[in-house]
């Protein structure tokens, strides 16, 4: 038995219609990115597209770098899958909008606790993303921020299934972390040591029905908070999806912990496993990156994986496990 004070696990088999991320490997509109992706220097920058084509320039004026790729991610996942409006908007971050955060805080400071303008504040709140998309789009329909330390993104995925169980045909989900350099100073405090933090921004749609515009399905996502061991949070993740282990052809890890990638390597062959900590750099909705990865894999790597499981262990309290799976599978 696996001793957790938080589990949820919800088996959900749905279609990633679109798929988008702007990162720090070439992943935007670049099928195949799983490939050619390198290891991240140390000095590595966001890749960022032409965000005019995207948003206008007034608005891009007044947008942070994490909104400036959020939005643009989300809007190029609604015209890949040939929707205008969905059903659901649907965020996952672990620290929100750091730079207006920032902004915020030092204005605050310098005016001795005074009257400011409010304008930081408002695009400093976790849930900031999700609200600009709804303006954006004039969207009124259910609208969520999930702030789950390191498992922000599982806890959107899993609300976006939920949200398709009641009936809402297709979901826009994703996650979004941002780097400021303050963030080096206490990286500690936060449960990371000597780590390579970065920014990113990863969206899908996800879908009840394998339409044209599917690219793979996912299986199960499951997160567990305060497991005691890594392999038996596996074991019984895989239970529950009835998968066995050697049908999985490819195994996504993040760890900071030399016994946890110790215990991913016992269970499978370590031929199967990716440290994919490597490509994403570190911040809290990374996992997101990694499902992007695995989607773009499953269609492009030279083996052809059937079925890929993400390992989420970047904060050693925290496991998220998502089973991903070709449409031919």
């Amino acid at each position: 038995s696996i001793s957790v004070d938080t589990t949820v696990c919800i088996s959900f088999a749905y279609f990633i219609t679109a798929a988008s991320s702007i990162t720090h490997q070439l992943s935007f509109k670049n099928e195949g990115f799983s490939e050619s992706s390198l290891e991240l220097p140390s000095d590595s920058l966001i890749l960022s597209p032409n965000f005019k084509e995207y948003i206008s320039p007034n608005n891009i004026r007044r947008m942070s770098e994490i909104l400036r790729t959020a939005v643009t991610c989300s809007l190029d996942c609604l015209m890949q899958a040939g929707i205008e409006q969905p059903d659901a908007i649907i965020v996952g971050t672990g620290l929100g909008c750091l730079v207006e955060t920032e902004k915020f805080l030092e204005n605050f400071i310098a005016n001795e606790e005074g009257l400011i303008s409010p304008t930081a504040f408002i695009q400093s709140t976790h849930n900031t993303v999700g609200g600009q998309l709804s303006i954006l789009l004039g969207n009124h329909n259910y609208n969520m921020t999930h702030t789950q330390n390191t498992l922000s993104f599982e806890h959107a995925l899993q609300d976006a299934a939920l949200c398709i169980e009641e009936g809402n045909e297709h979901v826009l989900v994703g996650g979004a972390d941002e780097h400021i350099s303050l963030l080096n100073d206490v990286v500690g405090k936060l449960g990371f040591e000597n780590l390579h933090m970065t920014s990113a921004a990863s969206f899908f749609i996800l879908s009840k029905s394998n339409n044209e515009k599917a690219i793979a399905k996912i299986i199960d996502c499951g997160s567990y908070a305060f497991a005691e061991s890594f392999a038996d949070a596996i074991n019984s993740f895989l239970a529950q999806t009835k998968i066995k282990k050697d049908e999985i052809d490819l195994i996504l890890f993040s760890s900071l912990d030399a016994q946890s990638e110790k215990e991913i390597k016992t269970l499978f062959p370590e031929s199967k496993t990716l440290d994919y900590l490597k490509y994403s750099g570190t911040y809290f909705t990374n996992s997101a990156f990694a499902l992007h990865f695995a989607i773009d894999s499953l269609k492009h790597h030279h083996h052809k994986p059937k079925r890929i499981l993400i390992c989420n262990h970047l904060h050693k309290n925290h496991i998220g496990l998502t089973l991903v799976e070709s449409l031919e599978a």
